[in-house]
């Protein structure tokens, strides 16, 4: 039998292996979940979530995008419902030799690959400036690490830059960090876990190696970009999946709730990144990247799996089936003080932003302006505080004099009157004039890696994929 399959891209189509295995494992997980919500039976359930079944769209593949593949389930022992599916793949037949029946799992855990597709250099995600101690500060997603360096240390042409301390290990509880925040009284580190682990650590500026931190404080799932209002004593993080703002004190820790939540239709908030926080004007600045989805609470009396914690956000358990869909990247503005389904207060949206995944963000509330690490731009950009709607940025910095690569961190130092971009894309952290612009140069550098040195870009990759056709590897991050 011939089987015919494409995987949608946002920019295009490309064909996708998919084993009939998948199909099974996810029609087995459809039907614990249902078992374990208490209801009748798939079929009655997706009824009630969205009616009767539909077709709903198709695309006509082109033949460059068809292929004849073998079932895997054909080339299964004949041990099914005798012994666990698991166990049963590993008895399958891969390339035409049979695997040992009696394989022993610890042997298999413990083979070496044949070869790694792997960065061994830090990935700068986040980066933040102590001016008190002269030193900058640097979250790592790809070997989960904070680096601290020597702000002004001088970078050779050809080596990385040493730094003066690391804090990493599993003690550490530190993984795919994105947002970093400096206490300027004691330089105490508050650092975001985006993905695996949904605790906010924050280290003591003597922390190095593999310690525990000083104290954590338990946070919804997906926690991205963070600020401080110091003078409030609180600590604001954006709330990628769930498309929300939560707010702590500042010092809360452990399962400390939230003082506040701002979530719902009309906040505008589409997986928020990035948050700068104007003091001085009681403004919040999000970028967004445009995916979003409606949620609602559960009926009264209805179970739910989310968060007993009071002001925390609705997640992707309250979801309302259907009601995704993917907008334009957008910066909206908020004022500091607000909370639940509030409007913000003005969207710079639209094609002349320039704007593609804007992650990072910072605001100068002397010059009036923000600056977005534009991740997908391979810019940064730099907007009028005051923007609405559809506007172009007052000036960009772009192009490969400037270093500028898949930023995903931006900081402004105002004590030493200088901008630092994180790079993803090239082991680089850079230094600027503020006023930089078009393909400036950086005033110095620091690198985790020789400069020649190639860069996978893995970041938190998941289910891989083979184009036998093409004989390339699919990895979505």
């Amino acid at each position: 039998m011939n089987f015919r399959f494409t995987k949608s891209l946002q920019n295009g189509r490309r064909p996708l292996l998919r084993m009939a295995v998948v199909g099974s494992l996810s029609f087995l997980a459809w039907q614990a979940l249902i078992s374990d919500l208490g209801l009748e039976g798939p079929w009655a359930f997706a009824q009630k979530l969205i009616g009767t079944p539909r077709l709903v769209s198709y695309d006509r593949l082109l033949a460059d995008d068809e292929c004849a593949i073998e079932p895997t389930a054909a080339e299964l022992p004949p041990l099914l419902g005798q012994i666990p599916l698991r166990a049963a793949l590993l008895q399958q037949r891969v390339g035409g030799n049979a695997a040992p029946a009696a394989t022993d799992p610890s042997e298999v855990t413990q083979r070496k690959p044949e070869r790694m597709i792997r960065d061994p250099y830090a990935a700068y995600s986040a980066v933040a400036v102590d001016p008190a101690n002269n030193e900058v500060v640097l979250t790592d997603e790809n070997l989960f690490n904070i680096w601290v360096y020597d702000r002004s240390a001088k970078t050779p042409p050809n080596a990385s830059t040493e730094p003066k301390r690391i804090i990493g290990g599993l003690n550490t509880k530190i993984e795919f960090q994105c947002g970093l925040y400096i206490d300027p009284a004691n330089g105490d580190i508050y650092a975001v876990n985006n993905d695996t682990i949904d605790t906010l650590v924050i280290f003591s500026r003597k922390a190095v190696g593999d310690v525990a931190p000083d104290r954590e404080l338990h946070t919804p799932h997906g926690t991205f970009g963070i600020a401080v209002d110091e003078g409030a004593k609180e600590l604001f993080l954006t709330v990628q999946h769930d498309n929300a703002i939560v707010v702590f004190d500042k010092l809360a820790k452990g399962t400390a709730a939230p003082l506040r939540v701002l979530q719902g239709d009309h906040t505008g908030l589409a997986d928020p990144h990035g948050m700068a926080l104007d003091a001085r004007n009681r403004l919040l600045y999000v970028t967004n990247h445009g995916s979003v989805h409606q949620v609602r609470a559960p009926e009264p009396g209805a179970r739910r799996r989310g968060e007993a914690i009071p002001n925390w956000p609705l997640t992707r358990d309250d979801a309302v089936p259907g009601s995704g869909k993917m907008g334009p990247p957008s910066i909206t503005v908020y004022s500091k003080d607000a909370k639940g389904d509030t409007a913000p207060l003005r969207t710079i949206q639209g094609p002349k932003t320039q704007m593609d995944w804007p992650t990072a963000i910072a605001v100068d509330p002397e010059r009036n302006e923000i600056f977005v690490a534009n991740d997908g731009g391979n810019s940064i950009l730099v907007f009028d505080a005051s923007a609405s709607g559809d506007q172009a940025p007052i000036r960009v910095l772009k192009g490969p004099k400037s270093l500028v690569s898949n930023p995903t961190g931006v900081y402004l130092d105002k004590e030493h009157n200088e901008l630092w971009v994180a790079s993803f894309g090239n082991h680089t952290a850079a230094v600027y004039s503020p006023t930089a612009s078009g393909d400036t140069p950086p005033i110095r550098i620091v690198r985790s890696a020789p400069p020649e040195r190639p860069v996978p870009g893995l970041g938190n990759p998941h289910p891989l994929a083979y184009d036998s056709k093409r004989q390339q590897i699919l990895v979505p991050n």
